[in-house]
């Protein structure tokens, strides 16, 4: 009668470590395929005060990274553009929405085009912080300039690249004003 305690008791606990084992390990493919739902914007722009640390994931995994800085830098040929905190370089969609914000790019489209997510206050350095705001995406919160959700391109692959200029002829590298950068680059 003990063992068969023991043995059913085993079996429960095993069965809770895998299913809190499976919550644990979302990765956000569960609307590959889907209609792109269409988020509403936040009214709360992103602060400009210290963020807790914040990293970009990486860029690479088709998982959305986080970041907790902006800065505007010059790229050779195509001007004034964003960047985030491990200066990768920032991207709108021109079929994205600035007002009210809403993103169209969902499912695979995210495996190339990784939302930029931010979880507390961002630092900006040469970009206005009363253009930065935030959109609602699957639960998480993406950064957006003068309402255009932000995307990093899984083709950049270090600081300074902008790989992702021009791609289809709607993604584009953005500029401190949220305007879509020059297509020369």
């Amino acid at each position: 009668m003990i063992s068969r305690r023991i043995v059913l008791s085993l079996a429960a606990g095993l069965a809770a470590s895998c299913l809190l084992g499976a919550c644990g390990s979302s990765d956000d493919s569960g609307t590959a395929g889907a209609a792109a739902p269409v988020a509403p914007a936040t009214s709360a722009p992103a602060t400009s005060a210290p963020a807790a640390t914040g990293s970009s994931a990486g860029s690479g995994s088709g998982q959305p990274g986080t970041t907790a800085g902006v800065t505007a830098v010059a790229a050779q040929g195509i001007g004034s553009i964003v960047t985030d905190d491990q200066g990768l370089t920032l991207y709108r969609y021109d079929k994205d929405e600035p007002n009210p914000s809403k993103w169209t790019c969902s499912g695979a489209c995210t495996k190339t085009w990784i939302p930029v997510i931010v979880q507390d206050s961002v630092q900006t350095t040469g970009v206005d912080k009363s253009l930065l705001g935030t959109v609602h995406r699957n639960g998480r919160t993406q950064l957006t300039l003068s309402g255009w959700p932000l995307y990093r391109y899984v083709g950049d692959t270090a600081a300074g690249q902008v790989n992702g200029q021009g791609k289809d002829g709607a993604w584009y590298a953005v500029t401190p004003s949220g305007q879509k950068s020059a297509a020369t680059g």
